[in-house]
C-alpha cells in the first residue's frame, strides 16, 4: 500500500478526563458523538436509537432531559446502554441532579444558565463526588445579553469570553472534570472561536459546526470546519449537527476522521465519479455495498471501479477490489487479480469476499489475545 503524508498538525496537549468508560483529551482517540432525537421518558424507543447509534460507531450519545421525568428515565438507559450517555440540561439545575442520580455518565450545560451560584455549586459538587464531567456547551444562538450589547452581534471573541466566564465558575468551585464547545451555524466564526480558545485553555474541545443543515450541506460545513480544525490538532470529540438520521451524523464523523488520517474504522470504498466507460451501475453497486458492509467495524479497504483506465492501479491498493470489464468483471484480493465475476454475481461476492477477510482477522486478534493471556 502507498503511503500518503500527513494531513495534521501534532494534536494539542489537553486535560484528560472520563466520560464513562470513554477517556477524552490527552492521547485518547479522538471520540465521535451525536445525539438522540426521541421522546426520552419513551425509554425504549430512545434506547433502540442509541443502540443503533452504536452500532454505527458512536463513542458516547447526549440525550435531552427538558423536565424531571426525561431526567428519570437516564436510569434505566444508562443501565442498558452499550455506550456513556451524556445528559443535556438547560434552565434548572434539579433536572443536573436528578440525571446524576440516575447514573448519567456525563453532563452538559452552561453554569451561567442554571441559576445562583449556590445551584451551580450543588451541581459541581454532585458531578465532582462521582467524578462526572462537564460540558461547558456554548452557542452563538444563545449567547448572554451583556455580551451581544457589547459586541453587538454573535461573533469569536463574545463566544470565547462565554466559555471563560463559565470556565472561571467551575474553576472557582475547584471542579476542572471540563471540556467545552463553541457552536455556531457559521463556519468561520467557529474555526475562530475554538482557534482562540485552544491558545487559552487546557480543556479537551468538543467540537462541532451546530445546525450544520440537512445531511449533504450539513455534511460539506462540518467537513470544512471540523476538517480546519483537526488538521490544526484541535479537538478531543467531535459532532456533525444533521438535520438527518442521527446515524448518519456517525457516519460523516468517522469519515471526516478517517480522511485525515485520524481514526480507522469501517470499511472504506474507493469507487470511481462513473462515466460512459463504466462496464457495470458503480453508483447503484457502490451504495449497495455501503448498506451491506455498514456492520463491519474492522479496517478494509474496498475499490469499485468501472473500467480499466485506473480500475488495476486502484485495485492493487485495496485488498478487495473490482474493475469493470464487458460483463466479466476482474476481482482483485490483496492487490491482486484473481479471477473473473459476471455482473450479477459482482454484489454478493463482493460481500463474500470482505466478511472472509473480515474473519480471518478475528481469528487472528483471537489467537493473538490467546497468546498474551499466557
Amino acid at each position: 500500500m502507498s503511503r500518503a503524508p500527513a494531513l495534521t498538525a501534532p494534536r494539542r496537549v489537553t486535560r484528560r478526563i472520563q466520560v464513562g468508560r470513554v477517556a477524552v483529551g490527552g492521547d485518547a482517540p479522538i471520540a465521535v458523538q451525536s445525539m438522540t432525537n426521541t421522546d426520552t421518558r419513551d425509554v425504549e424507543a430512545t434506547l433502540a436509537q442509541i443502540v443503533a447509534l452504536a452500532e454505527a460507531g458512536v463513542d458516547i450519545a447526549r440525550v435531552s432531559c427538558p423536565d424531571e421525568e426525561a431526567a428519570g428515565a437516564m436510569g434505566p438507559l444508562c443501565r442498558r446502554s452499550p455506550v456513556p450517555l451524556i445528559a443535556d440540561i438547560h434552565f434548572d439545575h434539579r433536572l443536573a441532579l436528578i440525571a446524576l442520580e440516575n447514573g448519567v455518565h456525563g453532563l452538559r450545560l452552561n453554569p451561567g444558565n442554571i441559576g445562583s451560584r449556590a445551584r451551580v455549586s450543588e451541581v459541581a459538587r454532585a458531578a465532582g463526588e462521582r467524578r462526572v464531567p462537564i460540558r461547558i456547551g456554548v452557542n452563538a444562538g444563545s449567547l448572554e445579553r451583556d455580551l451581544l450589547a457589547r459586541y453587538g452581534e454573535p461573533c469569536a471573541e463574545a463566544m470565547v469570553e462565554s466559555a471563560l466566564h463559565h470556565i472561571r465558575i467551575l474553576e472557582d468551585l475547584d471542579y476542572r472534570e471540563i471540556k467545552v464547545s463553541l457552536k455556531a451555524s457559521n463556519a468561520a466564526m467557529t474555526v475562530a472561536a475554538y482557534r482562540m480558545l485552544a491558545a487559552q485553555v487546557d480543556y479537551p474541545l468538543h467540537l462541532g459546526i451546530t445546525e450544520a443543515g440537512g445531511l449533504i450541506p450539513g455534511t460539506v460545513k462540518s467537513a470544512v470546519g471540523l476538517g480546519l480544525l483537526l488538521a490544526d490538532g484541535i479537538g478531543d470529540t467531535l459532532r456533525v449537527s444533521l438535520s438527518a438520521d442521527p446515524v448518519h451524523e456517525v457516519r460523516v464523523g468517522f469519515e471526516i476522521l478517517k480522511s485525515l488520517g485520524l481514526r480507522n474504522r469501517g470499511v472504506t470504498i474507493i469507487a470511481c465519479p462513473t462515466c460512459s466507460r463504466q462496464e457495470f451501475p458503480v453508483i447503484e453497486l457502490t451504495a449497495r455495498l455501503e448498506e451491506r458492509l455498514a456492520h463491519i467495524r474492522e479496517t478494509v479497504t474496498v475499490s469499485v471501479i468501472g473500467c480499466v483506465v485506473n480500475g488495476p492501479g486502484e485495485a492493487k491498493e485495496s485488498q478487495v477490489g473490482i474493475v469493470g470489464g464487458s460483463g466479466e468483471n476482474l476481482l482483485y484480493l490483496a492487490g491482486k487479480p484473481v479471477g473473473k465475476v459476471a455482473d450479477g454475481a459482482v454484489l454478493d461476492r463482493m460481500v463474500a469476499e470482505v466478511e472472509a477477510l473480515v474473519a480471518g482477522m478475528r481469528e487472528d486478534q483471537s489467537v493473538s489475545d490467546g497468546w498474551e493471556e499466557r
